[in-house]
């Protein structure tokens, strides 16, 4: 219920945010703005999944206590580890699912939803701009150039508002090009509706311009496509062809252990709220034990972004940077239950 209610809130506000940004648009199909929108979604409610574990659990367990449930089930003769058990279960089910069925499906959503925003917004190119957000350098016979794009699709192979700064062999500026898509070709891109800017010259409108270039679609999906846009089956061979290809593969790896972790990352996040949700209300204290639920929670996804990034610039490995959160949180909500109940 906690991730139903986040999805349909994340759904709505990103729908209208959508809806603000193509409001200048003429004629826009608010169906295509739908799905550019709702199809992005399952990827952005990934990442919230562990807290909705920890959220679900916590209030599950306070419920419990409120209604005196787990006063009778102890008198029954049960442990806190026997009530706790089928959540564990459960959880690591939901974690198993997440990865081998969800996170392929939201990534499948997530490239369709790039398509169809470049669908959207490509009815009103710009040009003049040369703001990206992804950068690869490539060189050829004709020189050096330097691509940038806004976006990407088709993890790379596929640009939109690409720019490209061109230099001869000797490295002298030569021209630059701004157009509207790109597609990755063997030996060349396509640009789709450039514009070339040269020195001295009139720019010159092309309805379609060919580039050479030497890159493997194995090196622009390294360059251009994001770890989180792979679906979980196909990060194997991503990690193997960028080894191969003499490229650095740690988000991809780092990206593939996490996606195994997930399962014991959500179990982990039931022994935290099983931790701060099972005293009984009568001892008071209950509102600080689930803020501190709700830090510990917290201060474990700063931990997780903390070690992601110290593997990202390979300043750690991906195998511990993808397990430590698990470790930390599973041992911590596990020595505090422990404490607890056993003394």
């Amino acid at each position: 219920m906690v991730f139903a209610g986040i999805f349909v809130l994340v759904a709505l506000i990103d729908y209208i945010e959508m809806m603000r940004r193509s409001s200048d648009i003429p004629n826009v199909s608010a169906i295509l703005v739908a799905k550019t929108s709702f199809y992005r979604v399952p990827q952005v409610t990934e990442r919230i999944m562990p807290f909705c574990v920890l959220i679900g659990a916590m209030s599950c367990y306070l419920n419990l206590s409120r209604r005196l449930e787990l006063v009778i089930a102890r008198a029954a003769g049960m442990s806190a580890w026997q009530f706790v058990s089928p959540a564990l279960v459960v959880a690591f089910l939901i974690g198993i699912f997440a990865t081998t069925v969800y996170n392929p499906v939201s990534a499948i959503l997530q490239e369709q939803s790039k398509r169809y925003e470049a669908e959207l917004f490509n009815q009103t190119p710009s040009l003049g701009g040369t703001t990206s957000n992804f950068w690869v350098n490539q060189r050829s016979s004709d020189g050096q150039a330097i691509i940038g794009a806004k976006t990407s699709r088709d993890q790379g192979v596929a640009l939109n508002g690409v720019s490209v700064f061109v230099f001869d062999a000797a490295g002298h500026f030569k021209h630059r090009i701004e157009a509207q898509a790109a597609t990755l070709q063997p030996g060349v891109w396509k640009l789709q509706n450039a514009r070339v800017y040269e020195l001295a010259v009139l720019p010159k409108d092309y309805a379609e311009y060919t580039l050479k270039t030497s890159l493997t679609p194995e090196q622009v999906r390294e360059s251009f496509a994001t770890p989180e846009t792979v679906p979980f089956w196909e990060l194997p061979s991503y990690i193997e062809i960028a080894e191969h290809a003499g490229l650095g593969a740690a988000g991809y790896r780092l990206q593939f252990q996490k996606l195994l972790a997930r399962p014991f990352l959500l179990a982990a996040m039931v022994f935290l709220a099983a931790a701060v949700s099972l005293r009984f209300f009568r001892f008071g204290g209950v509102q600080k034990m689930v803020l501190s639920g709700m830090a510990s929670g917290f201060l474990l996804y700063v931990l997780s972004k903390v070690t992601e990034d110290l593997a990202k610039a390979e300043l750690m490995h991906p195998v511990a940077a993808a397990w430590l959160p698990v470790l930390v949180g599973g041992l911590t909500g596990f020595i505090a239950l422990l404490y607890q109940e056993d003394g």
